[in-house]
C-alpha cells in the first residue's frame, strides 16, 4: 500500500522520472485531453485519478493561488470553536517545534478542506504565502485540485504528492504529506494535518511522523472527553438537571460550534437534518439512521427542549389529524433504538422531553446566522430540513432555516459563496441568486459564463 500512497524516494533517479511523466501529463491538461488514458505510463494511478477528479470539478491548473475562503475575523471565531483546537498543543510539540528550522510547513485544516493553522519555518512560510498556503485559504480538491490536504480528505487515507504531482503548476515546487484526522469515537472526518516543503516533505519516515501524530492527537481527545464526562458526572444532578432546564433550545444550539461540538465542551450528541431524509443521530460516539417519522420526531423534540404533550406533537407531526395511539407505537419503537444506543437517551413522557442535549445541524446553521457567520453556516448546510417530509413543524423549521440562510448570501455573500450555494437544489433555479453572483465577478472571471447561461436558461423557462 505504501507504495501507492508515497511517490519514489527523494533524489532517486525514479523520481526524476515520476517527475518528467508529471509534467507530461501537464501537456494533457493544456490540450484538455480528459479522462487521461489509463495507460499512460509513469504517473501514479491515484494521482490520475485525483487529476480526473480535479478536472471534473473544474479546478484551473494555471490559477496562481488558492483562494480565501475565510476572512480574519471568520478565521479566528471558527479555529476556536473547531474541535481540532483543543489538539493543537500536540500538534505544536510533535510536528511544528521541530519543524522552525528544518525548511518544513505544518497545516491543520477542516473536514472540507480550509487551512486553519499554518505554522513552522518563518522563510518558508513567507514564501508559501506567494500560492495562498495561507490559513483560510482553500485547498480542497475542487479548488486547487490535487494537493496532499485535499487528497488526503478525498480518499479519508495518508497521502504524499511530489512536485509535478501536483494539479496546480504553481505548487510544482513544492511537496507535502498529509494523514486525514478522524474523531477517535464516531470516526467522522474532522480535518487533515499536512507537512509540506522540499524533498524531506515526502520522505518516507514523514507519513508516519504525521500518522503518530495524528494518532496521538486522537489519543489526546479521548481523554478530554472522558474527563470531561468524568467532571460532569460529578457534579450533584440537581444542579446538572437546573442548570440543563435555564438553558432555552436556541442558547442550546448556540453553543454548537461549527463542527458539531459545543464551544468550551466536546458533547458528540448530535442529529443531521440538512439534506437528508432520514436524519443521522449521533450519541456518546454511536451513530444510526433514522426513519423517516422517528426523524421528525427527533427534530421536534430537539428544537422544543421544555418538551411537547402528545396533542402538541400530533399538531406538528401530522399533517391532518394525528392520533395519539399512532403516536404512542412510534415513541415505544423510538424509545428502543435510543435506548439501544443510549439508555439515558430515552425521552421522558407527560410531557415528551428529551434526557440529554442534542444538537440539530440546522440549530447550528441559526446559531452561525444569528451571529452573521454567513459562511461557516453555509458550510454547514447541506440541504433542507428533511425535505420530503409533510410534518407541519418541520415544514416550518425548513422554511425558516432556508429562507434565513438565502436571505444571509444574498445580504452579505461573496460571489464564491452565491455561486456554492446556487449549487443547492433549492436554488438551482433561484435568479436573484445568480443575478447577484453575476454583479460580484470580476468582469474577466471564467465562471461568468456558466451563471450567464444558466440565468438564459431561467428565462427561456419562464418565458415558455
Amino acid at each position: 500500500m505504501r507504495n501507492l500512497i508515497q511517490p519514489p524516494a527523494a533524489g532517486s533517479e525514479l523520481l526524476a522520472v515520476a517527475q518528467r511523466h508529471a509534467l507530461a501529463a501537464h501537456e494533457q491538461l493544456d490540450a484538455r485531453a480528459f479522462p487521461l488514458a489509463p495507460e499512460l505510463p509513469g504517473l501514479r494511478e491515484l494521482i490520475r485519478e485525483s487529476w480526473q477528479r480535479s478536472a471534473k470539478l473544474q479546478a484551473n491548473p494555471d490559477n496562481p493561488e488558492a483562494p480565501l475562503a475565510l476572512d480574519t475575523d471568520e478565521l479566528e471565531e471558527y479555529r476556536r470553536q473547531h474541535p481540532l483546537a483543543s489538539i493543537m498543543p500536540v500538534i505544536h510539540k510533535l510536528l511544528v517545534q521541530p519543524s522552525h528550522d528544518s525548511g518544513l510547513l505544518v497545516a491543520v485544516g477542516d473536514e472540507v478542506g480550509r487551512l486553519l493553522w499554518v505554522e513552522g519555518d518563518p522563510a518558508l512560510q513567507r514564501r508559501a504565502e506567494g500560492m495562498m498556503f495561507v490559513p483560510g485559504a482553500d485547498w480542497s480538491e475542487a479548488t486547487v485540485g490535487t494537493s496532499a490536504p485535499g487528497t488526503a480528505l478525498a480518499l479519508g487515507r495518508g497521502i504524499q504528492i511530489s512536485g509535478a504531482e501536483h494539479y496546480q503548476r504553481s505548487v510544482h515546487a513544492w511537496s507535502c504529506t498529509a494523514v486525514p484526522f478522524h474523531d477517535p469515537d464516531s470516526g467522522a472526518l474532522l480535518g487533515v494535518v499536512d507537512i509540506t516543503g522540499k524533498a524531506s516533505a515526502v520522505a518516507p519516515h514523514t507519513l508516519s511522523l504525521v500518522e503518530a501524530t495524528v494518532a496521538a492527537a486522537q489519543a489526546q481527545l479521548r481523554v478530554e472527553r472522558l474527563q470531561l464526562a468524568a467532571t460532569l458526572a460529578s457534579r450533584p444532578a440537581r444542579r446538572r438537571k437546573a442548570g440543563s432546564a435555564a438553558m432555552p433550545g436556541s442558547a442550546r444550539a448556540g453553543r454548537a460550534g461549527a463542527g458539531g461540538v459545543k464551544e468550551g465542551s466536546l458533547y458528540r450528541n448530535s442529529l443531521q437534518l440538512l439534506g437528508r431524509d432520514q436524519a443521522l443521530l449521533s450519541i456518546e460516539g454511536k451513530t444510526v439512521a433514522l426513519s423517516a417519522r422517528h426523524s421528525e420526531i427527533l427534530a421536534l423534540l430537539s428544537i422544543h427542549p421544555d418538551g411537547l404533550s402528545a396533542d402538541e406533537i400530533c399538531v406538528l407531526l401530522y399533517p391532518g389529524d394525528g392520533s395519539a395511539m399512532t403516536l404512542r407505537a412510534e415513541m415505544v419503537r423510538l424509545r428502543k433504538i435510543l435506548h439501544q444506543l443510549n439508555p439515558a437517551a430515552v425521552p421522558g413522557s407527560r410531557p415528551y422531553k428529551l434526557s440529554m442535549d442534542l444538537v440539530p445541524d440546522s440549530g447550528q446553521v441559526l446559531n452561525c446566522l444569528q451571529r452573521g457567520a454567513h459562511r461557516i453556516a453555509l458550510e454547514i448546510y447541506r440541504g433542507a430540513v428533511l425535505p420530503r417530509s409533510e410534518a407541519p413543524g418541520i415544514i416550518d423549521l425548513r422554511d425558516r432555516v432556508s429562507s434565513l440562510m438565502r436571505e444571509a448570501v444574498l445580504t452579505d455573500g461573496s460571489a464564491e459563496t452565491l455561486l456554492k450555494y446556487a449549487a443547492l437544489p433549492e436554488a438551482k433555479d433561484d435568479v436573484d441568486v445568480r443575478t447577484a453572483a453575476l454583479k460580484l465577478l470580476p468582469p474577466r472571471s471564467p465562471k461568468r459564463a456558466a451563471v450567464v447561461a444558466d440565468l438564459e436558461r431561467l428565462e427561456a423557462e419562464l418565458s415558455a
